[in-house]
């Protein structure tokens, strides 16, 4: 719906399209995509990965939408090291393609589809602290200038985004106000904001919000990569998608 000029994404939209000046010129893109769940960890391997069209019911055109961004599998496979030494048991995928989670954002953050990208999945089962762990073993991108994307939604309660939005102090601004806190303040010690998004399920209309947590986990893995003793995440969106309240977190 993003790429095809929906009036309810375009606040995010325009976000999107203005994000890259904070992002810098990384040498790689690593996608943490909502929609893709594996019993390990698995990492996209191929060198030039197609594209997966995991939705249905839209126009045509939506259909021949492309991505041509090359892959990365000598950082794939250096990953998959790191997440072995870290206890996982990972798994590299030279088949799967670029799914929604990852072209769509990506064509309106970087158009030119000229930098390596390629995606990690979630574990299912979706255990939050698996998730932070799983990020922390990744937290050796950052010094490789290695720009690592939660492509998740901070709310994802599909009913209630097709209904037009909710009330003015709805249950979606409630949670969205208890995960700007926990990620952005700087009251939290690590081990308190560990806790928070360990214990998600405890934040008020947490589970009105995310009836199932596959849109919230992506966040859980960029907090783990962005390290124990990390600042504070900058909020740099919080606006509306359908009537609904959402947010973007950035740990520089």
């Amino acid at each position: 719906m993003p790429l095809m000029g929906d009036a309810g994404h375009r606040e995010m939209v325009t976000f999107l399209q203005n994000i890259r000046g904070k992002l810098g010129d990384p040498r790689a893109i690593l996608v943490i995509s909502a929609h893709w769940e594996e019993s390990q960890p698995t990492i996209q391997s191929a060198e030039n990965p197609e594209m997966l069209y995991d939705y249905y019911g839209f126009p045509p055109e939506t259909y021949q939408i492309t991505y041509p961004a090359p892959g990365n599998p000598t950082l794939a496979k250096e990953i998959g090291r790191e997440l072995g030494t870290a206890g996982f048991n990972p798994v590299l995928d030279s088949d799967r393609g670029f799914d929604h989670g990852v072209f769509v954002p990506l064509k309106l953050i970087f158009p030119e589809a000229e930098i390596p990208c390629f995606q990690l999945s979630l574990i299912k089962g979706l255990d939050p602290a698996q998730h932070i762990a799983l990020g922390r073993a990744l937290n050796f991108l950052r010094e490789q200038n290695v720009l690592i994307v939660g492509s998740g939604m901070s709310f994802h309660n599909m009913r209630a985004l097709m209904s037009g939005g909710l009330s003015e102090n709805g249950p979606d601004k409630v949670f969205d106000d208890w995960l700007v806190k926990t990620c952005c303040s700087e009251g939290l010690s690590p081990d308190e904001r560990d806790h928070e998004l360990i214990n998600w399920l405890q934040a008020p209309q947490a589970r009105y919000c995310h009836p199932r947590e596959e849109h919230l986990l992506p966040l859980h893995v960029c907090y783990g990569a962005a390290g124990y003793d990390s600042p504070p995440a900058e909020l740099v969106f919080n606006g509306e998608i359908l009537g609904v309240k959402v947010s973007a977190l950035l740990w520089s």
